[in-house]
């Protein structure tokens, strides 16, 4: 699949998440989570439609903003504003965009230097 295609799944965000340092999946009632310093970052549905991922308010406003129909608000709390994410409706590159920016706001310094 290339970024420009349309529709990404539950699999492929675990792919994604698991690639960066410190990242473990874990199981969070009936979702799926990826956790990084035991804090989770990524929750995906039961289903593997949807994915939650922890943003910047502003951030989560400029999602929203710009494709409510793949982007809605989930909820928020603090400085944070999380995102719901319909899988079928957004590309591999706007979901790694998503997971990276969702890990850097969660990950001490020592692993977020890892990457740069």
């Amino acid at each position: 699949m290339t970024s420009d295609s349309v529709g990404v799944t539950a699999d492929q965000v675990f792919e994604i998440g698991l690639a960066l340092p410190g990242v473990s999946r874990r199981i969070s009632g009936e979702y799926i989570s990826l956790r990084v310093s035991g804090k989770g970052f990524v929750y995906v549905s039961p289903d593997g439609d949807r994915f939650q991922v922890k943003a910047t308010r502003d951030e989560q406003a400029a999602w929203v903003a710009d494709d409510p129909q793949t982007y809605r608000e989930s909820w928020a709390s603090g400085r944070f504003g999380w995102i719901d994410v319909s899988l079928n409706r957004t590309r591999l590159d706007e979901v790694t965009e998503l997971i990276t920016e969702g890990w850097r706001l969660t990950a001490p310094a020592r692993l977020t230097r890892m990457l740069g």
